[in-house]
Protein backbone atom coordinates (compact mmCIF):
# COMPACT_ATOMS: atom_id res chain seq x y z
CA UNK A 1 0.00 0.00 0.00
CA UNK A 2 2.59 2.51 0.69
CA UNK A 3 4.81 1.58 -2.50
CA UNK A 4 1.75 2.46 -4.90
CA UNK A 5 1.80 6.37 -4.47
CA UNK A 6 5.48 6.41 -5.35
CA UNK A 7 5.06 4.05 -8.45
CA UNK A 8 2.40 5.95 -10.25
CA UNK A 9 4.41 8.66 -10.06
CA UNK A 10 6.93 7.67 -11.46
CA UNK A 11 5.23 5.75 -14.36
CA UNK A 12 3.72 9.29 -14.77
CA UNK A 13 6.67 10.61 -15.23
CA UNK A 14 8.09 8.28 -17.52
CA UNK A 15 4.86 9.08 -20.21
CA UNK A 16 4.97 12.58 -19.54
CA UNK A 17 8.52 12.22 -20.92
CA UNK A 18 8.09 9.81 -23.74
CA UNK A 19 4.96 12.11 -25.12
CA UNK A 20 7.57 15.57 -24.55
CA UNK A 21 10.23 13.45 -26.49
CA UNK A 22 7.51 13.04 -29.20
CA UNK A 23 5.93 16.65 -29.31
CA UNK A 24 9.91 17.45 -29.54
CA UNK A 25 10.85 15.67 -32.66
CA UNK A 26 7.23 16.33 -34.36
CA UNK A 27 8.01 19.92 -33.92
CA UNK A 28 11.94 19.31 -35.21
CA UNK A 29 10.61 17.67 -38.05
CA UNK A 30 8.66 20.63 -39.40
CA UNK A 31 11.12 23.32 -38.24
CA UNK A 32 13.88 21.23 -40.80
CA UNK A 33 12.31 23.26 -43.65
CA UNK A 34 11.91 26.78 -42.06
CA UNK A 35 15.53 28.05 -42.09
CA UNK A 36 16.26 27.15 -45.54
CA UNK A 37 12.33 27.62 -46.88
CA UNK A 38 13.47 29.54 -49.83
CA UNK A 39 16.27 26.92 -51.30
CA UNK A 40 14.24 23.61 -50.78
CA UNK A 41 11.01 25.47 -52.72
CA UNK A 42 13.42 25.87 -55.48
CA UNK A 43 14.50 22.24 -55.41
CA UNK A 44 11.17 21.24 -55.26
CA UNK A 45 10.16 23.06 -58.72
CA UNK A 46 9.52 26.69 -57.26
CA UNK A 47 10.13 29.91 -57.28
CA UNK A 48 12.62 32.02 -55.27
CA UNK A 49 10.06 34.55 -54.26
CA UNK A 50 8.03 35.18 -50.60
CA UNK A 51 5.00 33.87 -52.43
CA UNK A 52 6.23 30.63 -53.04
CA UNK A 53 7.53 29.80 -50.28
CA UNK A 54 4.09 31.10 -48.34
CA UNK A 55 2.20 28.74 -50.48
CA UNK A 56 4.75 25.93 -49.85
CA UNK A 57 3.80 26.53 -45.63
CA UNK A 58 -0.06 27.10 -46.52
CA UNK A 59 -0.73 23.92 -48.24
CA UNK A 60 0.44 21.95 -44.87
CA UNK A 61 -1.16 24.38 -42.42
CA UNK A 62 -4.64 24.19 -44.17
CA UNK A 63 -4.66 20.50 -43.82
CA UNK A 64 -3.89 21.18 -40.13
CA UNK A 65 -7.14 23.03 -39.82
CA UNK A 66 -8.99 20.95 -41.70
CA UNK A 67 -8.27 17.59 -39.48
CA UNK A 68 -6.91 18.69 -35.92
CA UNK A 69 -10.23 18.54 -34.59
CA UNK A 70 -10.89 15.27 -36.61
CA UNK A 71 -7.75 13.52 -34.81
CA UNK A 72 -9.51 15.02 -31.70
CA UNK A 73 -12.81 13.48 -31.84
CA UNK A 74 -11.75 10.08 -33.35
CA UNK A 75 -9.39 9.69 -30.33
CA UNK A 76 -12.15 10.61 -27.99
CA UNK A 77 -14.26 8.07 -29.71
CA UNK A 78 -11.67 5.59 -29.49
CA UNK A 79 -10.81 5.72 -26.32
CA UNK A 80 -6.99 5.54 -27.29
CA UNK A 81 -4.79 8.06 -28.26
CA UNK A 82 -1.30 6.75 -29.33
CA UNK A 83 -2.29 4.33 -31.98
CA UNK A 84 -3.65 7.23 -33.77
CA UNK A 85 -1.04 9.64 -33.24
CA UNK A 86 1.97 6.83 -34.32
CA UNK A 87 -0.26 6.28 -37.69
CA UNK A 88 -0.40 9.99 -38.35
CA UNK A 89 3.75 9.90 -37.69
CA UNK A 90 4.18 7.30 -40.08
CA UNK A 91 1.60 9.36 -42.74
CA UNK A 92 4.02 12.84 -41.94
CA UNK A 93 6.93 10.60 -42.62
CA UNK A 94 5.83 8.98 -45.91
CA UNK A 95 4.77 12.57 -46.60
CA UNK A 96 8.07 13.53 -46.93
CA UNK A 97 9.60 11.17 -48.28
CA UNK A 98 7.37 11.88 -51.44
CA UNK A 99 8.17 15.09 -51.57
CA UNK A 100 11.96 14.42 -51.65
CA UNK A 101 11.44 12.24 -54.31
CA UNK A 102 9.72 14.87 -56.33
CA UNK A 103 12.39 16.24 -58.48
CA UNK A 104 13.44 12.07 -59.23
CA UNK A 105 9.68 11.90 -60.10
CA UNK A 106 9.37 14.73 -62.22
CA UNK A 107 6.27 16.08 -60.31
CA UNK A 108 5.42 19.98 -60.78
CA UNK A 109 5.38 22.19 -57.81
CA UNK A 110 0.95 22.28 -57.71
CA UNK A 111 1.71 18.30 -57.11
CA UNK A 112 4.01 18.98 -54.69
CA UNK A 113 1.32 21.07 -52.58
CA UNK A 114 -0.64 18.57 -52.74
CA UNK A 115 1.88 16.31 -51.58
CA UNK A 116 2.01 18.62 -48.29
CA UNK A 117 -1.77 18.87 -48.01
CA UNK A 118 -1.47 15.23 -47.13
CA UNK A 119 1.33 15.40 -45.47
CA UNK A 120 0.21 17.73 -43.27
CA UNK A 121 -3.20 15.46 -42.94
CA UNK A 122 -1.00 13.10 -41.29
CA UNK A 123 1.19 15.20 -38.75
CA UNK A 124 -1.52 17.65 -37.27
CA UNK A 125 -2.94 14.15 -35.85
CA UNK A 126 1.06 12.84 -34.29
CA UNK A 127 1.19 16.57 -33.05
CA UNK A 128 -2.28 17.13 -31.37
CA UNK A 129 -2.64 13.87 -30.25
CA UNK A 130 0.91 13.58 -28.38
CA UNK A 131 -0.59 16.86 -26.54
CA UNK A 132 -3.73 15.92 -25.75
CA UNK A 133 -2.12 12.75 -24.53
CA UNK A 134 -0.30 14.75 -22.11
CA UNK A 135 -3.54 16.40 -20.94
CA UNK A 136 -5.05 13.64 -19.93
CA UNK A 137 -2.11 13.01 -17.59
CA UNK A 138 -2.77 13.72 -14.39
CA UNK A 139 -0.21 16.13 -12.21
CA UNK A 140 -1.58 19.52 -12.65
CA UNK A 141 -2.15 20.74 -16.15
CA UNK A 142 0.06 23.55 -16.28
CA UNK A 143 2.81 21.09 -15.87
CA UNK A 144 2.04 19.15 -18.58
CA UNK A 145 1.09 21.89 -20.55
CA UNK A 146 4.75 23.13 -19.51
CA UNK A 147 6.54 19.70 -20.89
CA UNK A 148 4.16 20.31 -24.30
CA UNK A 149 5.55 23.84 -24.22
CA UNK A 150 9.72 23.19 -23.50
CA UNK A 151 9.15 20.10 -25.80
CA UNK A 152 7.82 22.61 -28.12
CA UNK A 153 10.50 25.01 -28.30
CA UNK A 154 13.32 22.71 -28.24
CA UNK A 155 11.97 20.85 -31.29
CA UNK A 156 11.72 24.32 -32.80
CA UNK A 157 15.10 25.90 -31.27
CA UNK A 158 17.13 22.89 -32.48
CA UNK A 159 15.07 22.26 -35.38
CA UNK A 160 15.90 26.05 -36.99
CA UNK A 161 19.78 25.03 -35.83
CA UNK A 162 19.97 21.73 -37.76
CA UNK A 163 17.74 22.55 -40.48
CA UNK A 164 19.84 25.55 -41.52
CA UNK A 165 22.97 23.69 -42.13
CA UNK A 166 21.24 21.04 -43.63
CA UNK A 167 20.00 23.22 -46.32
CA UNK A 168 22.76 24.94 -46.93
CA UNK A 169 24.50 21.36 -47.58
CA UNK A 170 21.40 20.05 -49.75
CA UNK A 171 18.02 21.76 -49.78
CA UNK A 172 16.26 18.00 -49.80
CA UNK A 173 18.63 16.96 -46.91
CA UNK A 174 15.77 18.80 -44.79
CA UNK A 175 13.00 16.52 -46.21
CA UNK A 176 14.76 13.08 -45.51
CA UNK A 177 15.55 14.09 -41.98
CA UNK A 178 11.98 15.70 -40.96
CA UNK A 179 10.78 11.49 -42.44
CA UNK A 180 13.31 9.83 -40.76
CA UNK A 181 12.43 11.76 -37.45
CA UNK A 182 8.87 11.43 -37.61
CA UNK A 183 9.46 7.38 -38.56
CA UNK A 184 11.14 7.43 -35.08
CA UNK A 185 7.76 9.46 -33.28
CA UNK A 186 5.78 6.49 -34.39
CA UNK A 187 7.88 4.25 -32.97
CA UNK A 188 8.03 5.50 -30.14
CA UNK A 189 4.25 6.14 -29.44
CA UNK A 190 3.52 2.63 -30.31
CA UNK A 191 5.66 2.40 -26.76
CA UNK A 192 3.52 4.76 -24.78
CA UNK A 193 1.53 2.78 -22.27
CA UNK A 194 -2.60 4.45 -22.04
CA UNK A 195 -3.14 2.71 -18.51
CA UNK A 196 -1.62 6.32 -17.41
CA UNK A 197 -4.42 8.54 -19.83
CA UNK A 198 -7.60 9.61 -18.71
CA UNK A 199 -9.24 9.47 -22.12
CA UNK A 200 -12.88 8.06 -22.35
CA UNK A 201 -15.01 6.36 -24.97
CA UNK A 202 -17.84 8.41 -26.43
CA UNK A 203 -19.14 9.34 -29.94
CA UNK A 204 -17.58 11.42 -32.29
CA UNK A 205 -20.44 13.81 -32.43
CA UNK A 206 -20.88 13.83 -29.06
CA UNK A 207 -17.62 15.30 -28.24
CA UNK A 208 -18.31 18.14 -30.67
CA UNK A 209 -21.40 18.51 -29.31
CA UNK A 210 -20.24 18.80 -26.01
CA UNK A 211 -17.51 21.41 -27.44
CA UNK A 212 -20.15 23.31 -28.50
CA UNK A 213 -21.78 23.90 -25.62
CA UNK A 214 -18.77 25.15 -23.88
CA UNK A 215 -18.36 28.72 -26.17
CA UNK A 216 -15.94 29.93 -23.44
CA UNK A 217 -13.26 28.06 -24.76
CA UNK A 218 -13.66 31.22 -27.64
CA UNK A 219 -11.01 33.49 -25.34
CA UNK A 220 -7.76 30.77 -25.20
CA UNK A 221 -8.83 29.79 -28.93
CA UNK A 222 -8.47 33.71 -29.93
CA UNK A 223 -4.93 33.47 -27.78
CA UNK A 224 -4.19 30.53 -29.54
CA UNK A 225 -5.13 32.00 -32.91
CA UNK A 226 -3.01 35.24 -32.18
CA UNK A 227 0.21 33.46 -30.63
CA UNK A 228 0.43 30.89 -33.46
CA UNK A 229 -0.16 33.59 -35.90
CA UNK A 230 3.37 35.28 -34.81
CA UNK A 231 5.11 32.14 -35.03
CA UNK A 232 3.72 31.73 -38.52
CA UNK A 233 4.98 35.21 -39.15
CA UNK A 234 8.66 34.52 -37.96
CA UNK A 235 8.82 31.12 -39.92
CA UNK A 236 8.26 32.97 -43.16
CA UNK A 237 8.81 36.82 -42.87
CA UNK A 238 11.42 36.47 -40.00
CA UNK A 239 13.49 34.08 -41.76
CA UNK A 240 13.67 36.27 -45.10
CA UNK A 241 14.02 39.56 -42.95
CA UNK A 242 17.12 37.85 -41.42
CA UNK A 243 18.53 36.54 -44.75
CA UNK A 244 17.84 39.88 -46.48
CA UNK A 245 17.93 42.83 -43.62
CA UNK A 246 21.01 41.82 -42.19
CA UNK A 247 22.50 39.51 -44.74
CA UNK A 248 22.36 35.91 -43.54
CA UNK A 249 22.82 32.46 -44.90
CA UNK A 250 20.02 29.52 -43.73
CA UNK A 251 22.21 28.41 -40.63
CA UNK A 252 22.73 32.17 -39.53
CA UNK A 253 18.96 32.80 -40.01
CA UNK A 254 18.45 29.37 -38.15
CA UNK A 255 20.74 30.96 -35.10
CA UNK A 256 19.02 33.76 -35.42
CA UNK A 257 15.15 31.89 -34.80
CA UNK A 258 16.86 30.16 -32.43
CA UNK A 259 17.90 33.38 -30.05
CA UNK A 260 13.97 33.35 -29.98
CA UNK A 261 13.02 29.18 -29.32
CA UNK A 262 15.83 28.34 -26.91
CA UNK A 263 14.63 30.80 -23.84
CA UNK A 264 11.17 29.86 -25.40
CA UNK A 265 11.79 26.46 -24.75
CA UNK A 266 13.68 26.16 -21.28
CA UNK A 267 11.43 28.46 -19.65
CA UNK A 268 8.17 26.71 -20.34
CA UNK A 269 8.14 24.08 -17.87
CA UNK A 270 8.41 26.99 -14.98
CA UNK A 271 6.46 28.86 -16.54
CA UNK A 272 3.69 26.35 -16.38
CA UNK A 273 4.24 26.04 -12.79
CA UNK A 274 3.97 29.14 -12.57
CA UNK A 275 0.55 29.16 -14.03
CA UNK A 276 -0.84 26.39 -11.84
CA UNK A 277 0.29 28.68 -8.66
CA UNK A 278 -0.78 32.31 -9.55
CA UNK A 279 -3.46 31.57 -12.12
CA UNK A 280 -3.38 31.68 -15.81
CA UNK A 281 -4.82 35.33 -15.82
CA UNK A 282 -1.36 37.43 -15.78
CA UNK A 283 0.80 35.58 -17.83
CA UNK A 284 -1.46 35.33 -20.26
CA UNK A 285 -2.78 38.73 -20.25
CA UNK A 286 0.49 41.00 -18.66
CA UNK A 287 2.81 38.25 -20.90
CA UNK A 288 0.52 39.09 -24.32
CA UNK A 289 1.23 42.73 -24.02
CA UNK A 290 5.04 42.83 -23.62
CA UNK A 291 5.44 40.05 -26.15
CA UNK A 292 4.06 41.94 -28.80
CA UNK A 293 5.69 45.01 -28.00
CA UNK A 294 8.54 42.46 -27.94
CA UNK A 295 7.71 41.68 -31.74
CA UNK A 296 7.59 45.31 -32.69
CA UNK A 297 11.05 45.49 -31.06
CA UNK A 298 12.64 42.68 -32.95
CA UNK A 299 11.22 44.85 -36.78
CA UNK A 300 13.07 48.52 -35.20
CA UNK A 301 15.92 47.35 -34.40
CA UNK A 302 19.12 49.06 -36.27
CA UNK A 303 21.81 46.25 -36.13
CA UNK A 304 21.84 42.78 -35.52
CA UNK A 305 22.89 41.99 -32.39
CA UNK A 306 19.68 44.37 -30.89
CA UNK A 307 17.80 42.19 -33.39
CA UNK A 308 18.98 38.78 -31.81
CA UNK A 309 18.72 40.53 -28.14
CA UNK A 310 14.88 41.30 -29.15
CA UNK A 311 14.30 37.73 -30.37
CA UNK A 312 15.54 36.31 -26.70
CA UNK A 313 13.28 38.64 -24.80
CA UNK A 314 10.56 37.45 -26.70
CA UNK A 315 11.36 34.16 -26.62
CA UNK A 316 10.99 34.76 -22.60
CA UNK A 317 8.24 36.15 -22.46
CA UNK A 318 6.45 33.77 -25.49
CA UNK A 319 7.51 30.99 -22.88
CA UNK A 320 5.35 32.88 -20.19
CA UNK A 321 1.97 33.08 -22.38
CA UNK A 322 2.14 29.87 -24.00
CA UNK A 323 1.82 27.13 -21.14
CA UNK A 324 -0.76 29.56 -19.43
CA UNK A 325 -2.80 29.30 -22.72
CA UNK A 326 -2.97 25.93 -23.78
CA UNK A 327 -3.83 25.40 -19.43
CA UNK A 328 -6.41 27.28 -19.59
CA UNK A 329 -8.11 25.35 -22.48
CA UNK A 330 -7.61 21.94 -20.31
CA UNK A 331 -9.36 23.84 -16.81
CA UNK A 332 -12.46 24.87 -19.16
CA UNK A 333 -12.87 21.40 -20.77
CA UNK A 334 -14.71 18.44 -19.47
CA UNK A 335 -12.91 15.53 -19.55
CA UNK A 336 -15.13 14.04 -21.99
CA UNK A 337 -14.63 16.53 -24.36
CA UNK A 338 -10.94 17.26 -23.68
CA UNK A 339 -9.61 16.07 -27.11
CA UNK A 340 -11.73 17.77 -29.63
CA UNK A 341 -10.93 21.07 -27.40
CA UNK A 342 -7.40 20.72 -27.62
CA UNK A 343 -8.16 19.83 -31.39
CA UNK A 344 -10.32 22.90 -31.62
CA UNK A 345 -7.02 24.54 -30.06
CA UNK A 346 -5.09 23.47 -32.62
CA UNK A 347 -7.04 24.29 -35.01
CA UNK A 348 -7.19 27.86 -34.36
CA UNK A 349 -3.63 27.95 -33.86
CA UNK A 350 -3.41 26.54 -37.44
CA UNK A 351 -5.65 29.11 -38.71
CA UNK A 352 -2.99 31.20 -36.87
CA UNK A 353 -0.12 30.36 -38.80
CA UNK A 354 -1.77 30.71 -41.93
CA UNK A 355 -2.56 34.25 -40.89
CA UNK A 356 1.23 34.92 -39.86
CA UNK A 357 1.98 33.41 -43.43
CA UNK A 358 -0.75 35.39 -45.41
CA UNK A 359 -0.48 38.67 -43.48
CA UNK A 360 3.21 38.95 -43.02
CA UNK A 361 4.11 38.00 -46.63
CA UNK A 362 1.05 40.52 -48.02
CA UNK A 363 2.36 43.27 -45.66
CA UNK A 364 5.53 42.80 -45.99
CA UNK A 365 5.45 42.94 -49.85
CA UNK A 366 3.40 45.86 -49.83
CA UNK A 367 4.37 48.01 -46.95
CA UNK A 368 8.01 46.72 -45.97
CA UNK A 369 9.10 44.81 -43.26
CA UNK A 370 8.63 47.56 -40.40
CA UNK A 371 4.64 47.20 -41.34
CA UNK A 372 4.73 43.44 -41.16
CA UNK A 373 6.27 43.96 -37.76
CA UNK A 374 3.63 46.33 -36.21
CA UNK A 375 0.82 44.44 -37.49
CA UNK A 376 1.89 41.20 -35.81
CA UNK A 377 3.18 43.02 -32.72
CA UNK A 378 0.27 45.18 -32.02
CA UNK A 379 -2.40 42.11 -32.46
CA UNK A 380 -0.75 40.75 -29.81
CA UNK A 381 -1.33 43.33 -27.57
CA UNK A 382 -5.02 44.19 -28.62
CA UNK A 383 -6.41 40.82 -28.08
CA UNK A 384 -4.48 40.63 -24.88
CA UNK A 385 -6.97 44.42 -23.92
CA UNK A 386 -9.68 43.35 -25.10
CA UNK A 387 -9.77 40.05 -23.59
CA UNK A 388 -8.33 40.91 -20.03
CA UNK A 389 -11.41 40.53 -18.23
CA UNK A 390 -12.91 37.35 -19.66
CA UNK A 391 -9.41 35.96 -19.11
CA UNK A 392 -9.29 36.93 -15.27
CA UNK A 393 -13.58 36.10 -15.76
CA UNK A 394 -12.04 32.37 -16.27
CA UNK A 395 -8.92 32.52 -14.07
CA UNK A 396 -11.09 32.65 -11.05
CA UNK A 397 -12.18 36.15 -10.41
CA UNK A 398 -10.79 39.76 -9.84
CA UNK A 399 -7.63 38.28 -8.08
CA UNK A 400 -7.08 35.89 -11.36
CA UNK A 401 -5.24 33.51 -9.39
CA UNK A 402 -7.15 30.93 -10.93
CA UNK A 403 -8.20 28.37 -7.79
CA UNK A 404 -12.13 28.57 -8.94
CA UNK A 405 -11.80 27.12 -11.96
CA UNK A 406 -8.69 25.59 -12.63
CA UNK A 407 -8.99 21.60 -12.66
CA UNK A 408 -7.00 20.19 -9.12
CA UNK A 409 -3.82 18.34 -9.85
CA UNK A 410 -4.73 14.30 -10.19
Amino acid sequence: MRQEPQHAPVTRRGTRLRLAVGVWCVLLSQVFLYPGIEDVVVALGGEATVAAGMWFLVAEFAAFVAFASVWGAASDALGRRMPLAAGGAFGGAAGYLVLAAAPTLGLPFAAVLVVRVVGGAATIGAFSLSITALADLAGGNGRNMGAAGIAIGLGAALGSVIGGRLADADPLYPLYAAAATLAAVGVLFLTVPEDELGSDRLHPGDALRGLRRQPVLAVPYAFGFIDRMTAGFFALVGVFYFRTTFGLDAAGAGLALAAFFVPFALLQYPAGMLSDRIGRAVPVVAGSVCYGLGIVAVGVAPALWLAVAAMVVVGMLGALVAPATMALVTDVATTETRGAALGGFNVFGSLGFLAGFLIGGLATSTAGYLAAFLAVGLSEVAIAVLAARAVWRLSGGPDGTGHASARPAE
